[in-house]
């Protein structure tokens, strides 16, 4: 918040410039003493004092007066200013897929082999605080989806939910079009001006009683935006397999239901992206992070400390000061 100092009506102050006027006519007046004299001596010395103490103290007050009372019809004020940013935000629901098969060990984290899940979690983590003006959510699914995240602009606190998804944490399987659903109900009811699901899978709908199809005219219908990213190496990748002799690794084929996932996110105005490793994964997120922007607008508020009054109060007591004493004291006699 700042604060200056300005006049409401400053053209009022142009008044200050007759001061000069009046205080020379008033100079050139004086104040004359209107007695009877008793002798022709008494007026010569009393003509020659035509500026009296008295009328130049009278002339002051009313002179000091006039200025204050002109600084009063200014409005004089303490402006204290308040900019208020108001972000037109976006709520997005992650919807997460963690399936057994996203133990796939055909990514890499921090120059190590990683599987699909960890990486994901690292690079959706860094997505969501690149976003500080809009409220996420998150939806985990495998044979069924479930809440990870209620819808909230706190982005640190998400983060870490992010991290604490595992996989097992329900049945396995992949239900596209549940966590589709599911994701579209907790933004039916957001006021957001956007609203806007990022799925990412490494499979094909297997679980779960809805259509995926359905599910995206569903979203479609509520104006929610779906973008849908398929997240797997093409052709085979690694996969851990756990037997008597510990885990070992497995060869198994990669299934992506490219089609259906392109359908999605054409039918709700959104976008289908492959990511095949983590560089192109953590490109995706960086261009829905461009595609998604949230607009600004700009409220001012301004509130304001009245001062006229300091002026106001002292310029009539002066007026009312000097009329007691042109009509008391230095009362002129007839």
């Amino acid at each position: 918040m700042t604060t200056s100092f300005q006049f409401a009506h400053p053209w009022f102050l142009l008044l200050l410039l007759l001061l000069p006027v009046m205080a020379f006519w008033k100079g050139r007046r004086g104040q004359p003493l209107a007695l009877r004299l008793p002798s022709i001596e008494d007026a010569v010395q009393v003509g020659a004092r035509s500026h009296s103490r008295a009328g130049g103290w009278l002339a002051a007050l009313g002179l000091l007066s006039f200025a204050l009372l002109v600084l009063a019809l200014a409005r004089p004020r303490l402006v204290k200013g308040t900019t208020d940013i108001e972000s037109n935000g976006i709520d997005i629901m992650l919807t997460l897929d963690v399936s057994g098969s996203m133990e796939a060990m055909d990514f890499t984290l921090n120059g190590k082999q990683s599987n699909r899940l960890e990486v994901v979690k690292d690079v959706v983590a860094k997505f969501v605080v690149q976003r500080p003006d809009d409220r996420i959510g998150m939806v985990a699914f495998a044979g069924r989806p479930y809440l990870a995240a209620p819808l909230t602009n706190d982005q640190e606190w998400i983060a870490k939910r992010i991290q604490d998804v595992r996989i097992g944490q329900v049945e396995d399987g992949t239900a596209i079009g549940s966590a589709i659903v599911s994701s579209v109900d907790h933004l039916r009811d957001s006021d957001a001006k956007s609203k806007v699901v990022i799925l990412l899978t490494d499979g094909v709908n297997t679980s779960g009683s809805v259509n995926p199809i359905t599910a995206s005219e569903a979203a479609k219908a509520l104006g929610i935006k779906v973008y849908t990213i398929g997240a797997g190496t093409n052709g085979e990748a690694p996969y851990p397999v756990r037997g008597f002799f510990g885990t070992q690794m497995q060869m198994v084929k990669v299934e992506i239901d490219e089609k259906t996932l392109t359908q999605i996110a054409d039918a709700t105005g959104g976008r289908y992206f492959r990511a095949t490793d983590t560089d192109s994964l953590e490109k995706i997120y960086e261009v829905i992070n461009q595609l998604e922007t949230t607009s600004w607008k700009e409220k001012k508020y301004e509130d304001y400390d009245e001062w006229f009054a300091v002026a106001l109060w002292p310029g009539l007591g002066l007026l009312l000061i000097e009329w007691l004493l042109r009509h008391t004291r230095y009362r002129r006699l007839p």
